[in-house]
This record gives C-alpha cells, structure tokens and sequence, in this order.
C-alpha cells in the first residue's frame, strides 16, 4: 500500500522540479538570426573640371584641354585640397595657369549607412589660353554637397553665395535660366547656375557649369571652345539591408508554462502522471478509512479474546 502511494508520488516531485527548472529557464525554440547587411553607398567630389578645345591660329592644330583638379571617390574616405592647376605647352610653351584658388577642396566618403561628396572652392580664378591677363571668370565662394543615406530621400545641394565675375564683367546669376555674357573682340561664355538632380538612390550637384567659346587672338590662340564644371559631388545610397527574422524577447516565457512559488503545488496533466490535482486529498481519505478500519479490527479481536477467557 505504501510502496504503491509513493510511487506517483515521487513521479510528481520530478516533474515539479522539470517544470520549475523549465520556467525559471525558458529555452528559445528558434533558430538564431541571420543578419544580412547591406552594400556600401558610392560617392564622388570634384572642384573643377574642364573639357576645352584650343585652336591655334592657322586651325590647323587644336590642342585638348582637359583637366580635371581634385577628383575623388569613395567607397574609402578620400580628400583632396590641391589649390592649382596647369597646363603646359599651349601659350608658345608657356605653361597656363587654369585654375588659381585659396581653397580647393574635394571630399568622399563611403559606408553601408551614408555616402557623402562635398566639394568648396573660395576666392577662385579661371584662366583659358590666350587671355593671359583676363580672367574667363572669378568668384568668391561655391559648394556642392550630395548625400545619400540607406533607407533615406537623397539630397543635392549647390550654392554660389558670393560674386561672380565673367571676362571682367560684374555679373548677376539667377536660377531661372542660363546667363550669357558677351564681350566684343574676346568671346562669350554662358553660365548655368547650381543644377541639382535627384532619384530614390541618388544625387548629383554642380555649383557651376560654363559654355566657352572665345577668340583672342592672342599669344597664338584663336579659338577656345568647351565646356568648364566648377563643384560637383555625386552620391549613390547604400543598399539597404535585408531585414532579419523575428527571435523572441530574452524574457519570454513558454506558452504552456506558469512560474510557480515553493509552497504552491504543481498542476500535472493526468496522462502523464495517472493523478490530478485532486489526487492528494483522495489519497488522505483512503488512509483515514484504512485507519479507522484497523482500529475496529484490534477491538474486535481483543473482544474475543476476553470471552474465551473467560
């Protein structure tokens, strides 16, 4: 009788202990994560860049000019402050100074977050071949910024915040259209003033874009013709990373587990331990009635054996 109570008894102390164990611990039945990551943006940043053609007098000879100060891209930060370029071997061998500036600045950086381009030119001088003493423009100061976060609106700025001055001219620019500039006996250049453009993914800006084309008559140039970009930055945004499957939070408990306290029992489902909640008080019933019986019986049994001794 004993052996046969405990039996289930000690079947419910184990999975008591399983159940707490489980509940204090909770296991997560998922899979860890994988987490994809994006590829890194794109950037570029360039202070000046010319695409010129320098006929010499006879026309017979046309001399590329093509320079390019302070190009930089990115993936890979890089930056670029180089103040001067020139071109040698077009005034009769002389060289030509194309660009003279106090700052001359080029930056692109790259990541899986941002990519950025950002270009700043100040106090800034532009020379052609055969104006050796006039300047094709000056200014003060002009920027270009284009950014591109993941996830993000691309963003494209240029500003020309400072005077301008074209072939020795004061000149007054506006957004709504090109600006031409003349000058009898020199040439004409037309100036567009900051084009942005953007998409989903990318951006562009360029402070300034000249069209050239003038005639000296100088210093054996006839004609220059072409096209001058002042500030330009470009970006690509990073492609943005693949989203991660859900995992459960640190604290998230079984859906068939309760915590339970040290004085509460716990509750057993019956097919795996033969028993259920009520269980323990039918268990003391039955041995309240196997001690009442025994007891009757000893009374018996001593009754009788008083009358038959007697």
């Amino acid at each position: 009788m004993n052996s046969t109570t405990s039996r289930p008894s000690a079947r419910r102390r184990t999975l008591a202990a399983a159940v707490a164990a489980f509940a204090a611990g909770p296991v997560l039945l998922t899979a860890p994560a994988a987490h994809a990551t994006g590829g890194e943006g794109r950037a570029s940043a360039v202070v000046l860049r010319t695409d010129l053609d320098v006929a010499l007098l006879n026309k017979a000879v046309h001399v590329p000019l093509t320079a390019t100060l302070n190009e930089v891209r990115a993936p890979a930060s890089a930056r670029r402050t180089a103040l001067t370029v020139t071109l040698d071997g077009v005034e009769q061998g002389r060289p030509v100074s194309v660009l003279k500036a106090d700052v001359a600045t080029a930056q692109a950086t790259a990541d899986g977050r941002r990519a950025e381009g950002r270009t700043e030119l100040a106090r800034a001088k532009v020379h052609v071949p055969g104006l050796p003493l006039l300047s094709l423009i000056e200014l003060e100061k002009v920027t270009a910024r284009a950014l591109c976060e993941a996830g993000g609106q691309p963003v494209a700025e240029a500003n020309v915040p400072g005077r301008v001055t074209v072939l020795g001219k004061r000149v007054t620019l506006t957004a709504g259209g090109p600006t031409k500039v003349e000058v009898p006996g020199v040439g004409e250049v037309t100036l567009t003033l900051s084009g942005t453009r953007t998409t989903s993914r990318t951006a562009a800006a360029t402070a300034l874009a000249l069209t050239v084309s003038v005639n000296p008559l100088k210093a054996n140039v006839a004609d220059v013709t072409g096209t001058i970009t002042l500030a330009e930055a470009t970006c690509e945004s990073p492609k943005a990373p693949a989203a991660a499957a859900p995992t459960a939070p640190a604290d998230a408990k079984p859906a068939d587990v309760r915590p339970q306290t040290a004085g509460e029992p716990p509750e057993a489902n019956l097919a795996e331990t033969g028993g259920s909640s009520l269980t323990p008080y039918l268990a003391g019933g039955s041995l309240a009635l196997l001690a009442g019986g025994a007891g009757a019986l000893a009374l018996t049994r001593r009754a009788r054996a008083a009358r038959a001794r007697g």
